[in-house]
């Protein structure tokens, strides 16, 4: 992996156009032009620069000035789970070293997303070789490095989104080739990455079973042996996440798994006057009687009540529930509406994330009838991860981090699209006969 890696970042990889590292080095330049020159790091100072890093840029804060990961809403609220830990660590790194949200502090964790998005054109380049070709490849890593909508997130966003996608998409190839690799490294890298997730982005974990059973699966039709392989795996993935958990229980005195604010998300979008998008007035940033709440009952009493009532929501009509969830999938991959922009911009915007969704859709099918190698690992990436949203609420950062994959699905459907058809045998004796 590594020898693969030194590769592709060599200069004197021959053919620019096709090497994944002038890919990055120039995504990544693009992103941080764009930030410079669009003053993106001048972040807003409403309510407190809480548009800085939100409830992580909260408890970066907290953890820079010497309060501890706490605190995820401005106000103190005492120690937190609400968030995993990774990003707000890295968040409060940069803080002590270039003050608390300080535009000099905005300009290098952005500069960091662009480094983590830019970066992911790199496995894009290896999956899409690796389950279509070498031109879909290059194809998708440009189309990565360049497309608008992802350069928003990393540009825009302190939030660990970008770092989100890069796991994925290399955790996705990693599970691509386990069936070729011997050894043990493999297996350490895997288990090593899904911890990494695990501490970054808790969400993603939704696909670790598929992608240990792909695995798996693919290596039993090789004969190959993977119950060794496995437990190591999973004895560096729980190494990884242990003092994590041991924090949690020893802060709350209960096990609490990476995070615990489920509860809270799930009334988000669950309870009186839910029409399937995020009922963000009722966020305790945006609610000062649901903070007043928050301070008065601490994190763990106040999650546990937001859940009630969410449960209680939905068993009150099973029927009602069914129909936001259907109202959900069509927002996750339609877009939920917009009303704080021009009518028109928000029917451009939702178009073409809509246009993704169906170049993805065709191009996945296509790729299922072709048999194409990893085809059927997509299928699951698309059917797994999106699922807990359609219960909860879904906002247009949740998709980003499978953008990678839809992304090279969308360029193979293109290149597809563009190849001439093979003329049948019929066609061609008739066109010899009238020859």
């Amino acid at each position: 992996m590594l020898a693969r890696l030194k590769s592709f970042f060599n200069p004197a990889t021959p053919n620019p156009l096709r090497a994944p590292a002038r890919v990055f080095w120039v995504g990544f330049l693009v992103r941080v032009l764009y930030m410079t020159l669009a003053h993106t790091y001048r972040m807003r100072v409403l309510d407190d620069h809480f548009e800085f890093g939100w409830e992580m840029g909260r408890i970066g804060a907290s953890l820079a000035s010497g309060h501890g990961f706490s605190s995820p809403f401005g106000p103190a609220t005492g120690p937190t789970a609400w968030e995993p830990p990774l990003y707000p660590y890295v968040i409060a790194g940069v803080f002590r070293m270039f003050g608390i949200y300080s535009r000099a502090s905005a300009f290098v964790l952005l500069t960091l997303n662009s480094v983590f998005s830019a970066l992911t054109c790199v496995p894009i380049f290896l999956i899409a070789r690796r389950i279509f070709s070498e031109t879909v490849a290059v194809g998708s890593a440009w189309a990565w490095a360049l497309l608008p909508n992802v350069l928003f997130w990393c540009t825009r966003a302190i939030w660990e989104t970008s770092l989100a996608a890069l796991l994925l998409t290399t955790i996705f190839w990693l599970a691509l080739t386990l069936e070729d690799r011997d050894g043990w490294m493999p297996w350490f890298q895997f288990g090593l990455l899904w911890g990494i997730t695990a501490l970054s982005s808790t969400s993603l974990l939704s696909f670790l079973p598929a992608a240990g059973l792909w695995a798996w699966y693919r290596r039993a039709r090789r004969d190959k042996r993977s119950l060794t392989g496995v437990v190591l795996a999973s004895v560096i993935f729980f190494a990884c996440i242990a003092p994590w958990l041991v924090r949690n229980y020893q802060t709350f005195g209960k096990f609490i798994f990476i995070r615990d604010n489920f509860g809270a998300e799930l009334r988000l979008g669950n309870g009186p006057g839910a029409d399937g998008t995020l009922m963000v007035y009722l966020d305790a940033t945006h609610d000062a009687y649901g903070m007043r709440q928050f301070q008065a009952m601490g994190e763990l009493p106040y999650i546990a009540m937001r859940k009630r009532q969410a449960l209680a929501y939905i068993r009150a009509d099973y029927g009602r529930f069914a129909t936001l969830c259907v109202r959900r999938f069509i927002y996750f991959w339609a877009a939920p509406p917009k009303d704080t922009q021009p009518w028109w911009m928000s029917e451009a915007k939702n178009s073409l994330f809509l246009a993704a969704s169906v170049l993805t859709f065709w191009g996945l099918g296509r790729a299922l009838r072709l048999r194409k190698p990893g085809a059927w690992l997509l299928f699951w990436l698309f059917l797994i991860y999106p699922a807990m949203y359609y219960f909860v609420y879904c906002i247009p950062r949740y998709r980003h981090p499978i953008e990678p994959e839809m992304a090279i699905l969308g360029v193979f459907l293109l290149t597809e699209a563009g190849k001439k058809p093979k003329a049948s045998p019929l066609n061609q004796s008739s066109e010899r006969e009238s020859a």
